[in-house]
């Protein structure tokens, strides 16, 4: 979501002191049709790693969380087994001129193998807004091989994990005064150099709004020599589209899809591959719970997978959370529980049935 949202977020939820599969499932989509089993359409973004990200390095378990076991349990149990994770370039980092942080990397490899017990696949989000310690990647002070060079060492860190399922090379970078391309296009080089089988996840300028996404990212095309790129989009259906939903706040039954089309247009006219790596409705409101209903099944439709915003630990009763309270489970899961699928063989809207 957008960082200015987490500012709201910190001061309305209390921190602790301060993706059914009926085998192994295979979600890459060359994999999966060679083995026959379809990629997996609802996910979930397991939240924690990114939280405070003003408090850098920060302190694991007081200003941010990596989840244990039991959030990865609780939602193979709903099978839900794809996880799109975020996480921090500046805790991985601490400075562009050093090496990666060691504990980072254990804290990441530990979530990685918990959902390899659970059947699950991660995607590793970087979480920056196209920054590092609030400057531009493609700047003088982050420059693109710096960029480069962190996912390559990431790549080469976690490429052979059974869990990873690919790279979220950026989560909602905007105003970028665009050098997003160049930034996108160098992490690919980069990544490549190590690693020619797992998937990419590339987001568009403008918080990767599916909705702005022709105006935005109209020409935003990504060279790949293993053709293994994801598109990602990001969606919410408040007025101004961040996911800072009002208390008395209704909406069309279609406007998750009106706000999703544009995107998978434009995937569908270039013959690409998609992802809503976000999108979120209040537990409160039921004409966001249809909308997102109806979202949900024009993504299916189309072969798109997705993952809502969000679970994993510290959310405590923020509106958009899904993690059950008190041990019962949220409005918005019995909706995704609903459109569970895994029955397309690659990823849409160019994927098949």
């Amino acid at each position: 979501m957008e960082s200015r949202f987490f500012t709201t977020l910190f001061k309305t939820i209390k921190l602790t002191a301060g993706l059914a599969i009926v085998s192994s499932i295979s979600l890459g989509y060359a994999q999966a049709e060679e083995s026959g089993s379809g990629i997996d359409l609802v996910g979930i973004n397991m939240s924690g790693a990114n939280f405070a990200p003003h408090i850098t390095p920060g302190k694991v378990g007081t200003n941010y969380f990596y989840p244990e076991k039991k959030y990865f349990k609780y939602y193979a149990e709903k099978n839900i087994r794809l996880i799109r994770f975020p996480f921090i370039w500046e805790r991985v980092q601490h400075d562009l001129h050093k090496g990666i942080n060691f504990d980072q990397m254990r804290l990441l490899k530990r979530t990685l193998d918990y959902a390899a017990e659970h059947d699950q696949k991660i995607i590793l989000d970087m979480h920056n807004y196209g920054r590092y310690k609030g400057k531009l990647i493609g700047s003088p002070e982050v420059p693109y091989k710096a960029y480069a060079d962190v996912w390559r060492k990431l790549a080469e860190e976690f490429k052979d994990h059974p869990a990873l399922l690919g790279y979220d090379i950026m989560n909602e970078p905007h105003s970028t005064n665009g050098l997003w391309p160049g930034a996108a296009q160098a992490a690919v080089d980069a990544i490549r150099e190590v690693d020619m089988d797992t998937l990419i996840f590339v987001e568009g300028d403008r918080w990767a709004s599916t909705f702005h996404w022709r105006y935005v990212n109209e020409d935003f095309l990504i060279k790949d020599p293993a053709d293994k790129i994801v598109y990602e989009g990001h969606l919410y259906l408040d007025k101004d589209f961040s996911g800072r939903y009002a208390a008395d706040e209704k909406v069309d039954p279609m406007l998750g899809i009106e706000r999703v089309r544009p995107f998978v247009e434009w995937l569908k006219e270039n013959n690409l591959k998609g992802f809503l790596g976000e999108y979120g409705v209040p537990a409160h409101s039921e004409s966001m719970l249809v909308a997102m209903d109806n979202l949900l099944g024009f993504l299916n439709e189309n072969c798109m997978p997705s993952a809502y915003w969000a679970g994993g630990p510290g959310w405590g009763e923020y509106v958009l959370a899904v993690e059950p309270i008190d041990g019962k489970d949220r409005p918005q899961m019995d909706v995704l529980q609903k459109h569970i699928s895994n029955n397309c063989t690659e990823y849409g809207p160019a994927g098949t049935h």
